[in-house]
């Protein structure tokens, strides 16, 4: 499965927000084996904008991956930062294609 996050943040926290970010990707990526990518960037034009590229097992990782306590951390962390959040599904054009 994969879903592509948006995520506007209040332009005067960006470097606490990337701070909090860098915390639950890297406790995501090393606590859960079936998340398998989590890759972000933000916006060289507006840089209080952030997408993030996910990539999980299957439906199940990822709902698994929604509750577990880093995330919660991360979203609890943030609240105060986040301005918008917006979670997409997305297909890949190409299967069995993987980052090396």
């Amino acid at each position: 499965m994969v879903s592509i996050a948006k995520i506007t943040v209040n332009p005067y926290r960006i470097e606490e927000y990337k701070r909090i970010l860098k915390e639950e990707i890297m406790a995501s990526l090393l606590k859960e084996e079936d998340v398998y990518v989590l890759y972000p960037v933000w916006d060289k034009e507006h840089p209080n904008i952030f997408t993030i590229v996910e990539v999980y097992k299957d439906k199940e990782a990822y709902e698994s991956h929604c509750q577990s306590p880093h995330l919660l951390k991360y979203f609890e962390d943030t609240k105060d930062i986040v301005i918008n959040l917006e979670i997409h599904e997305a297909v890949p054009i190409f299967d069995n294609l993987y980052m090396k």
